[in-house]
C-alpha cells in the first residue's frame, strides 16, 4: 500500500495531462491516421472500448486501485484475506473507522470505465450491432450489480440521460433492470449465436456466443437466488428462466468466466511486491478443520511460524507493545501469503462450481430445473476439486466429522478465538434446510476465492459461512461486531457533485448512510 500515499499526487498530475491532451487535439489529425470509415470496417472503433470494461470490473493496473475498489474491503470483509500492516495506525477500513478517500475507487473505477464505455458501444451498436452490445449489457450487469452490492443504490436506469443525471435507482429498481439488460442481451446473442463479430476483442470466451449466453444464464442465477429473501416470487420466475433457457448454465470449468489479459493480477503485486494481504484466520479455521487439499493451492506455507498455512486475525487495531506499523507488519508479514498459482493474470470471476452450488440452493427452495440439491452441492465440490487440481474429492465429500477449527495466534494469543461453526462437510439428508444451507454457503465460499465481493454478499445474505468478527471495531457504534459490516456509505465525489441525487437515494436506502445499513436483499431474517 506504499503507492496510496502518491494517490492526491497521481490525480493531480492525470488531470495536467488529461487537460493539456485535449488542448492538443487540434494538432492530432493528419493524412495517414485511420480514419473513422477503415475503423468501422473490423469494428474497432468499438471494439477498443471493451478492453476498459474487461479490466475494470476491477481494476488490474495499478494495482492500489483494485487496492482501494476491493482488496481493503470486500476481500477482507469476506474472511478471505486480511491485512499483516495496521494501516493509519490501525483506524481503516478493516477496523469499520471507514476512509472515504479510499472507498471513492469502488465508485469512480466502474463509472469512469465500464458505464461510460458501455454507453458509448450501445450507442454505436445498440440497433446495427446488437450482439456487441449484448456482450456489454452482460459486461454492465456483473460489473454493476457488484457496485449496488455495496452501496445499495445505485445511477443505473438514469445513467447518460442529460434529463435525469444523477437520479439513482432503488437496489429494488436496479435489480429489475439487470434482469431487463440480461433479457435483451441473451435475445440478441440467440438472434445470430454464430455471429463472430465479437472474436478480435473477448477477452474471455474467444467470440462464441454460446458461452455469453451461458454466462447471462448464470448471472441471472446469481442474482435470482441473491434476491431470494426478499422478493420470493420475481426470484423463482428470474431463477427458472435462467435453468430453463436452452443453451443452459455454466456447467463445466471449461464454462468458467475468467478475464485474460496480458497485465499481471494485481494480487500478485500486493501481496508478493508489497506483502500488504494475508490469509485470514477465518479461511484458516475452515479450510484446515476440513482438512481441505485446496488451502495448499490457494496459501504459501508460512515462512516465520508452524503449520501448512497461518492465517491472521481480520481488523487488528495497531496492538500494544508494537512502537508502529511496520513493527507490527514485521511479526505477520511472515505467515501465509497468496499461492501464484491464484494471482496470475487471469482473473476468476464467476466459476461452474459456483453455479452448481447455486442450483443446490435453488432445489432447496423448489425451483422448477434445478434438479436435486445433493447432487449439486457434491457436483460444485468436484468441480473445485477439478478445477484447482486437487485429488480425493469424494472422500472429502463423504467427510461427515471434519468441522472448523479453532484459531491460535502464535505471535498474539489475545487474538485467539474458537471456531464459529460446528458444520460438517457431508450432506445430511435428514437435515432441515438451514443447516444443508450453511453447508452449501461454506463450500461456495470457498470454491469461489479470491472473488471477495461475491463471498461477501453472500456472508451478508445468508449469515454463512460463519466467520470470525473483527478484532477492533473502530466504526463508533454504527456497525454491530457480530453483525459486522453491511455496506459502504456514499462516497465523498457524489456528496460533493451529485448531493441532491445521495439525498434522495438514503430516502431509498432504508436506514442511516453507515456501515450498519444493511441492503434491501439483506433482510436479516430467516433464511426459509
Amino acid at each position: 500500500m506504499k503507492n496510496i500515499n502518491k494517490l492526491f499526487i497521481y490525480t493531480i498530475i492525470l488531470a495536467f495531462i488529461t487537460a493539456s491532451c485535449s488542448d492538443l487535439d487540434q494538432f492530432n489529425t493528419n493524412d495517414r491516421n485511420i480514419t473513422q470509415d477503415q475503423l468501422e470496417v473490423d469494428f474497432q472503433h468499438v471494439g477498443s472500448k471493451y478492453k476498459p470494461i474487461f479490466e475494470s470490473i476491477y481494476q488490474y493496473t495499478p494495482a492500489w486501485s483494485y487496492q482501494l475498489q476491493q482488496n481493503l474491503n470486500a476481500d477482507v470483509y469476506s474472511g478471505y484475506m486480511t491485512n499483516p500492516r495496521p494501516f493509519v495506525a490501525g483506524a481503516n477500513n478493516t477496523t469499520y473507522a471507514l476512509v472515504s478517500g479510499w472507498n471513492n475507487f469502488i465508485w469512480s473505477v466502474p463509472y469512469s470505465n465500464v458505464m461510460n464505455n458501455v454507453d458509448d458501444i450501445s450507442k454505436l451498436t445498440e440497433v446495427e450491432f446488437p450482439t456487441l452490445n449484448a456482450v456489454a449489457l452482460i459486461l454492465k450487469v456483473e460489473a454493476m450489480h457488484r457496485v449496488s452490492d455495496v452501496f445499495g443504490p445505485i445511477v443505473y436506469s438514469n445513467f447518460g440521460d442529460l434529463a435525469n443525471a444523477g437520479v439513482y435507482d432503488s437496489q429494488q429498481e436496479a435489480y429489475n433492470a439487470f434482469f431487463n439488460d440480461l433479457d435483451t442481451a441473451v435475445a440478441s446473442l440467440m438472434a445470430d449465436i454464430d455471429s463472430q463479430k465479437f472474436a478480435a476483442f473477448d477477452k474471455s470466451y474467444n467470440g462464441d456466443y454460446r458461452q455469453w449466453v451461458k454466462l447471462a444464464n448464470s448471472l441471472r442465477l446469481r442474482l435470482a437466488i441473491r434476491i431470494s429473501k426478499v422478493d420470493p416470487t420475481k426470484a423463482k420466475t428470474e431463477g427458472e428462466k435462467a435453468l430453463s433457457q436452452s443453451l443452459g448454465l455454466m456447467a463445466s470449468n471449461e464454462d468458467n468466466f475468467n478475464v485474460n489479459s496480458s497485465l499481471d493480477h494485481p494480487l500478485s503485486i500486493i501481496d508478493n511486491s508489497w506483502g500488504d494481504i494475508r490469509m485470514n484466520a477465518s479461511m484458516e479455521s475452515i479450510l484446515v478443520g476440513y482438512n481441505d487439499g485446496r488451502a495448499e493451492k490457494y496459501f504459501d506455507a508460512p515462512t516465520s511460524v508452524a503449520g501448512s498455512v497461518k492465517g491472521i486475525r481480520g481488523g487488528l487495531p495497531l496492538l500494544t507493545g508494537y512502537a508502529d506499523e511496520l513493527a507490527q507488519k514485521a511479526d505477520y508479514i511472515g505467515f501465509s501469503a497468496i499461492n501464484d498459482g491464484v494471482h496470475t493474470s487471469t482473473v476468476q470471476l464467476m466459476t461452474a462450481a459456483e453455479v452448481a452450488f447455486l442450483k443446490a440452493e435453488a432445489a432447496l427452495r423448489g425451483w422448477t430445473g434445478s434438479g436435486n440439491a445433493q447432487a449439486n452441492y457434491e457436483t460444485g465440490i468436484s468441480l473445485s476439486f477439478e478445477q484447482h487440481g486437487v485429488g480425493g474429492a469424494a472422500a472429502y465429500i463423504a467427510d461427515n466429522i471434519s468441522t472448523p477449527a479453532d484459531y491460535v495466534d502464535p505471535v498474539n494469543a489475545s487474538n485467539n478465538i474458537a471456531a464459529m461453526s460446528n458444520i460438517t462437510i457431508a450432506w445430511d439428508a435428514g437435515g432441515t434446510n438451514e443447516e444443508n444451507l450453511e453447508r452449501i454457503i461454506t463450500q461456495k465460499w470457498i470454491a469461489m476465492f479470491p472473488e471477495g465481493q461475491e463471498a461477501w454478499s453472500e456472508y451478508r445474505r445468508t449469515g454463512y459461512p460463519k466467520i470470525f468478527p473483527v478484532v477492533s471495531n473502530q466504526s463508533g457504534g454504527t456497525i454491530d461486531t457480530n453483525i459486522q459490516i453491511r455496506r459502504i456509505p456514499f462516497v465523498d465525489s457524489e456528496l460533493s457533485t451529485n448531493p441532491d441525487g445521495v439525498s434522495a437515494a438514503v430516502s431509498k436506502l432504508g436506514g442511516p448512510d453507515n456501515g450498519g445499513t444493511r441492503l434491501w436483499w439483506d433482510t436479516g431474517g430467516s433464511n426459509f
